[in-house]
Parts: structure tokens; sequence; C-alpha cells
């Protein structure tokens, strides 16, 4: 099994309780497949125990990417969480450690 940071990078900003996460093909040819399988549900419960309340994706195929919109996770905010690391910045990463199969073919780029 392969990591979804192999085949993609991430952008994320956040406002409030609200993370937003970008999810970007290094390589067109693995788009189809992180299209396929990293969905939002899979990103809700990879978030359950930060108290995600819902999960929205959105397609941006000519981008090749994908766009989260998570709510509740990230404790109050920067501004009003007591955790050191509740901002979205660091999230990303997170979402970039999803197992992922893929065809050999698609070398990974990382």
């Amino acid at each position: 099994m392969k990591t979804l940071y192999q085949f993609a990078h991430a952008r994320s900003g956040d406002k409030g309780e609200r993370l937003n996460v970008g999810v970007f093909a290094y390589d067109p040819a693995s788009y189809p497949h992180i299209l396929a399988q990293i969905t939002a549900e899979k990103v809700q419960t990879l978030f359950a125990h930060r108290g995600a309340r819902d999960v929205k994706r959105y397609e941006l195929p000519k981008l090749h990417a994908l766009n989260f919109v998570i709510d509740g996770v990230l404790e109050g905010g920067v501004n009003g969480s007591l955790n050191l690391d509740g901002h979205g910045k660091s999230q990303s990463f997170r979402l970039l450690t999803l197992p992922i199969e893929m065809p050999d073919d698609i070398a990974p780029a990382v």
C-alpha cells in the first residue's frame, strides 16, 4: 500500500473551526485514482477524533485536484484553541498520510 503523499501535495487554510484542504495530484494520470479513493467519508473518518462534523468534497478536474472543506475540526480555531497545533497548515499533512492503491505504472513523485 502506498500513501497519498507519494502522489499529491496539499495546501490548506483555516477560518474559525473550518479547515480547507486542497489536494493536487503531481501526475494527471494519478488523479482518477485519487478521485475514486479519497472520499469525503474517508476524510471525515480521518478527522473524527478532532470532532469533524461535516466534510464537503469539491472536484477540480482541470487542476487535477480535490478541495475538502471540513467543519468543526479546529477546536475553536487558532486563537480559541488550547491545542498548540490546531490550525489548518499542520492538518493538511494528516490528510496526505491516507493509504491509496495506485497501479504500478504510475510512479510515485516522492
